[in-house]
């Protein structure tokens, strides 16, 4: 495994690098092959054209004696050590022989067809070789190059392209660093910025003003990340402070009520009143610890729900039935039209209808009566709990379903959830992937809770 730079700058500029090296490769190859193909094609068209001037010799002389008289002749023409020529007749026999080299004498077959081939021989050589008839005689034309000097001119120019390409590696990955150190400096100045937000400055933004549009995406991206961090940082706190307060009122009613009572000696009976007082006070404490306890275990993310298929209808009889006195002691009705069947945790539906059974009979109007329907719509089920009485004021549906929040704090009952039911029902029903929503008008509010068609 390749283990890359820590440094974003120096992995940018080792990448910037290799790109660099493979392109200049690639390049460096097709032209050392290009040169390969060049110097071969002529040096061919050399040995051809000798061949063709040792015909036209041939040609113009009256006997291979005559050119053998002559061999300056052909030394000159030739011109190298680097070049051989063969003159050979029918059985073999070596005429005319031009080879400084002593390479032994080639064993090529009769054409009348210019051909070329490389030395079969350890010394490199290339070979071009021709049948000439004389008569009824015939003899083999024989030209030829050692390919020594080329090969050496091959290799040093393979060794500078390969310190070209060094050099080039280098100076791409020094070209790729000043790049990437000036290429990033606009996210150092972004890094720079986020490390001055903390939990005393979470009001400030990133610049979103960015030349760079991936950065302006990331700005954009990172500042509403950080403003659902401040709104919730703030609902923390906020609930912190209701968590105090609410505490507060049951805790400062007992020790108050035992102060009051300590301060002399009472009688056997004002002190029972005293437990039975304090008594209400532990259960109303008890309820809160229960709810927040319950939501915090239901926000966690390894939470899962005991999915089951629940009947609608026997499951709302039996919460009717358990609120029938309530809803007699308000002079209100149950009404339960529900049918059919869903996917969802027995337990906690019947902790959310409850809670908002609760609702609807604490808030609804004496002498109304509270319908609790379902139905199928393109968002899934929805199960909704209606009551008639006072619309809710518009500022305070956004906020319903908070922690502690009450329309009207001075409507707080000793035995009420302390402004966590309808907080519960929100979490059961994300717990359930699905929703709840509140309408309230002249005709009533309707809480409806939206389970997925999947569910």
């Amino acid at each position: 495994m390749i283990l890359w730079p820590r440094s974003l700058s120096l992995r940018l500029a080792l990448m910037f690098a290799l790109a660099s090296t493979l392109l200049l490769g690639a390049i460096g190859l097709y032209l050392f092959q290009a040169l390969n193909k060049e110097v071969a094609w002529r040096d061919d068209l050399i040995l051809l054209g000798r061949l063709e001037r040792m015909r036209a010799l041939l040609d113009d002389s009256k006997s291979i004696d005559a050119l053998r008289s002559w061999p300056q002749l052909y030394g000159n023409m030739l011109g190298n050590r680097e070049s051989l020529l063969w003159i050979i007749d029918e059985q073999g026999q070596v005429l005319i022989e031009i080879n400084q080299a002593g390479l032994p004498v080639p064993q090529l077959p009769e054409g009348d067809m210019v051909k070329l081939t490389d030395s079969l021989g350890k010394t490199p050589a290339r070979l071009a070789w021709v049948s000439v008839y004389r008569g009824e005689k015939s003899v083999t034309l024989v030209a030829g190059k050692l390919l020594d000097e080329r090969n050496q001119m091959l290799a040093a120019y393979r060794i500078k392209l390969a310190l070209a390409l060094l050099m080039g590696a280098l100076l791409a990955f020094m070209l790729g660093w000043l790049v990437s150190q000036r290429g990033l400096r606009p996210v150092r100045q972004l890094a720079a910025r986020a490390a001055d937000i903390d939990v005393q400055h979470l009001h400030l933004r990133l610049d979103e003003t960015q030349e760079v549009s991936e950065l302006r995406t990331l700005s954009r991206v990172l500042n509403q990340m950080l403003a659902r961090l401040e709104d919730g940082f703030a609902q923390l706190s906020r609930f912190s402070e209701d968590l105090a307060h609410e505490m507060r009122t049951p805790l400062s009613n007992l020790m108050g009520h035992t102060q009051q009572t300590l301060r002399k000696t009472r009688s056997i009976e004002d002190y029972q009143n005293l437990l039975a007082s304090n008594q209400e006070e532990y259960e109303r404490l008890a309820r809160m610890i229960d709810s927040m306890l319950f939501i915090a275990r239901t926000e966690q993310p390894n939470t899962s729900v005991n999915l089951q298929q629940v009947e609608l209808h026997p499951l709302l009889e039996q919460l009717c039935e358990y609120f029938e006195g309530m809803a007699e002691e308000n002079d209100m009705r149950l009404v339960n039209e529900t049918e059919g069947s869903l996917q969802a945790d027995p337990d906690m539906l019947r902790r959310a209808l409850a809670n908002l059974l609760v609702n609807a009979l604490r808030y609804g109007a004496p002498g109304t009566p509270i319908h609790i329907r379902n139905q199928r719509s393109d968002e899934g089920l929805e199960i909704s709990v209606h009551n008639q009485g006072p619309p809710i004021a518009e500022e305070h549906l956004p906020r319903l379903f908070k922690r502690f929040y009450r329309c009207d704090p001075s409507r707080a009952q000793p035995g009420g959830s302390g402004g966590l039911g309808l907080a519960i029902v929100r979490s059961i029903m994300q717990l359930h992937g699905g929703s709840v929503r509140v309408e309230s008008g002249e005709q009533g509010t309707c809480f409806v809770l939206v389970f997925p068609l999947g569910v």
